[in-house]
């Protein structure tokens, strides 16, 4: 998948590469109403397996956090893998406000999350 969003200038960068058969895509900056059809865009170029790096994003709201979940349901209802790494409380509070840290595939590190769900 192509580069999106370099430069200093930028938001949002997004980028990929493939661990294990699994697309890990890392995610710096801001995850918000501004780079929301961006992100959207991203997520659906990335395949059925994804990982997110999450551990650069800077802030996240409720809107990216529904794209998100989106992609999870949609990998559970067909079978695909799916993990969160690097996620940080005081980046991501939504995650726990609307108690979805506790049901979203979080892990802390990359190994873990393809010990998981590899």
């Amino acid at each position: 998948m192509p580069e999106n969003g370099n430069g200093p200038s930028a938001a949002l960068s997004l980028t990929s590469s493939t661990v294990d058969g699994i697309t890990l895509i890392r995610v710096d900056g801001v995850l918000d109403a501004t780079t929301r059809e961006q992100f959207a865009d991203y997520l659906s170029m990335a395949g059925s397996d994804v990982i997110l790096d999450l551990a650069g994003v800077t802030f996240m709201d409720s809107r990216a956090l529904g794209l998100i979940v989106h992609h999870w349901q949609t990998s559970l209802a067909s079978g695909a893998k799916f993990a969160l790494i690097g996620v940080e409380y005081s980046k991501s509070k939504v995650m726990w406000i609307t108690g979805l840290a506790q049901r979203l595939p979080l892990y802390d590190t990359l190994d873990d999350a393809l010990a998981a769900i590899g």
